[in-house]
């Protein structure tokens, strides 16, 4: 993670099982991890190239499955996570990878997605869970639900609502992608169509 921690305490809040927090640069999910108990894991990405064209992604990503696999980890679950991982993560976790996002995918790919959803003038945009591929905010859907855009909304306003929408969402997918896993099975199976209505309407309404 990179971010504030909201969504790991929404996590830890629904009492999953988190072995380990890694974040890409110093943040306050860290500190919310050492509260609760968790592990947390700086993996600096300034030591791998920093944010500029010298930024070692694979070199980068090794380090990350180092750490992972040091803690026992089967399922990465990504919140806020400022690096695109690379195909190291991937060959690591084939499956095992989630990401949350802020719009109803394929609709808003990428870091400024309510800002793009309010300048396109959507009435509707919402949050969705999928299984993450080497590709930006691609890989098969796990779950959408739909958060109305309301009039004199702004960015942080939508995005907030967006939030408490993902606070629910995010952790109910998580525990359904583990019993999954626990079966044996492959969480693929759990993939949606993008814009399913029954799945729109689903988890966390």
């Amino acid at each position: 993670m990179s971010g504030t921690g909201t969504i790991l305490h929404a996590l830890l809040d629904e009492g999953l099982p988190i072995a380990v927090v890694v974040a890409d640069r110093p943040c306050r999910g860290l500190e919310v991890a050492a509260a609760a108990g968790v592990p947390a894991v700086l993996v600096d990405r300034a030591e791998s190239g920093g944010f500029g064209a010298a930024f070692d992604r694979d070199g980068y990503s090794c380090r990350v499955v180092e750490v992972l696999r040091h803690h026992g980890v089967g399922l990465v679950v990504m919140a806020g996570f400022g690096t695109v991982l690379g195909q190291p993560v991937h060959d690591a976790y084939p499956h095992r990878v989630l990401n949350t996002h802020p719009s109803l995918l394929p609709a808003f790919p990428g870091w400024h997605a309510v800002e793009e959803a309010l300048a396109a003038g959507v009435s509707v945009t919402g949050c969705t869970v999928h299984l993450a591929e080497l590709a930006v905010d691609r890989g098969p859907i796990l779950a959408q639900q739909e958060v109305p855009v309301e009039p004199g909304d702004d960015a942080a306003t939508l995005h907030e609502r967006i939030k408490q929408v993902e606070r629910r969402l995010y952790p109910a997918t998580v525990r359904r992608v583990l019993a999954v896993l626990e079966a044996g099975g492959d969480p693929v199976t759990l993939a949606t169509d993008a814009g399913s209505a029954a799945e729109v309407q689903g988890v966390g309404r």
